[in-house]
């Protein structure tokens, strides 16, 4: 384990780093393997449920479609507030661990543990008001792994190299959503479709925190943790840190467009083209193939180019603007291969989003000292699009129901004019290029 006492003045530090002081220190061995690997299992976790499992459970347990749309909108909508909750405040209270252990690694597995007895308790579940509770306890404890975990970026990378190890860990995404639709096709009980998926990420953490050599803080922070800190955790200062603001908003929009497209992917499959439940569950694997094919080109690539060119923003825009054209092809989608080719598109421009995001985000940080807590905000952009997407999607289906469009295709047009949004704003971020 490696010892590190809080750094005397932070913002030398980073100036340091940035300067090229930094740049010769390489991600240390296994480091970058283990934040991807911990980001998969994390993911495939918190997916699975969101992309088909929570739909069909809902389904189960519900007397009509309206009534399993209405209650995934709530579930999805109200474990995705807590989800914006936890994934701050847990950066900040983990930049405050003086655990022997480590500041991040206690997080990474007590978290997931945690996590994993939640999805259990969905799978057993009966009453949506169960599925509820457990799923909130779910999105908040798996949160704080991935608030404590992607932390470690900068504590491990220096500025240099973070598109690439961004970029890798990117690609945690599609292969997370291909593995839990794969996993899907041969788990045919609500139990084993959320504890399988839970398990694999319990082991997968449990390998990066024997890997991570993780900062450890030698004396307790001067400042005892108040109700101001902890208000604290959930804001920042715009004026003060525009690009930082600007970072977020971007984050923010982009993310809504992507945020509405696996939810409601289960119904728009069975009501627009008739499919069965098991027929759409084959169909969500093929598109996320494909979706993920094009992820591992355009992920790695993304970040390698961004690294060399010593850009972030033109990557951002660029996945932006791809996956708005791939939303407006699955909107209009008038078969299921011209859906697969949609999903393959989004997923080009996804993968390099999300290889540039990152690292982006990491460069605009305001404070050296509270770096999870200052990514649990900018993952707060993340996580309000899931609350707020599924919470106004039935409103949007039902209005554009009554239009030539149809209920789908009205709200994947609004997702895509949304995210051509975030692509454009973008570069209102001054401080990167």
């Amino acid at each position: 384990m490696t010892e590190l006492s809080p750094v005397a003045d932070p913002a030398a530090h980073a100036a340091a780093e940035n300067a090229g002081d930094g740049a010769s220190r390489q991600a240390p061995p296994g480091y970058t393997a283990g934040l991807a690997a911990v980001n998969f299992g994390i993911l495939i976790a918190l997916l699975t449920p969101v992309l088909v499992s929570m739909a069909f459970k809902l389904q189960h347990i519900s007397a009509s479609p309206e009534e399993t749309t209405a209650r995934l909108g709530l579930v999805l909508g109200v474990g995705a507030l807590f989800a914006l909750v936890a994934n701050p405040l847990a950066g900040r209270l983990s930049d405050r661990t003086t655990s022997r252990w480590g500041m991040r690694r206690p997080w990474i597995l007590g978290g997931t543990i945690i996590g994993v007895g939640g999805l259990a308790i969905i799978g057993i579940a009966q009453s949506v008001w169960a599925v509820l509770v457990a799923w909130c306890l779910v999105q908040t404890a798996m949160n704080a792994v991935l608030a404590a975990a992607n932390a470690t970026l900068p504590d491990q990378v220096p500025p240099r190299g973070r598109g690439k190890v961004s970029g890798i860990v990117g690609l945690a995404t599609p292969v997370g959503l291909l593995a839990g639709n794969l996993l899907i096709n041969f788990l045919s009980d609500d139990i084993a479709r959320f504890v399988v998926p839970g398990l694999i990420g319990l082991a997968l953490a449990g390998v990066f925190v024997v890997v991570l050599k993780d900062r450890r803080l030698t004396e307790k922070p001067a400042q005892a943790f108040t109700i101001g800190q902890f208000f604290g955790a959930f804001v920042f200062n715009p004026v003060k840190h525009p690009d930082f603001g600007w970072t977020w908003l971007t984050k923010f929009l982009i993310m809504f467009g992507y945020a509405g497209i696996a939810t409601f992917l289960p119904f728009y499959l069975t009501e627009r083209f008739g499919l069965g439940e098991q027929e759409a569950i084959s169909t969500i694997l093929i598109a996320n193939v494909a979706s993920m094919a094009m992820m591992m080109i355009s992920g790695p690539l993304g970040g390698i180019l961004s690294d060399r060119a010593g850009k972030r923003r033109p990557f951002v825009a660029f996945a932006g603007v791809i996956m708005v054209v791939g939303l407006l092809l699955l909107a209009f989608a008038p078969d299921i291969i011209t859906l697969i080719i949609a999903q393959g598109i989004i997923g080009f421009g996804t993968g390099s989003f999300f290889s540039v995001d990152l690292a982006l985000a990491t460069e605009v940080l305001p404070n050296p000292e509270d770096t999870a807590k200052d990514l649990g905000v900018l993952n707060m952009a993340n996580a309000l699009p899931q609350s707020i997407a599924p919470a106004i999607a039935p409103g949007i289906i039902a209005l554009g129901a009554s239009t030539p469009l149809g209920g789908y295709t009205t709200w994947y047009v609004f997702g895509a004019l949304v995210a051509l949004a975030g692509a454009l704003l973008v570069y209102r971020i001054k401080g990167v290029q």
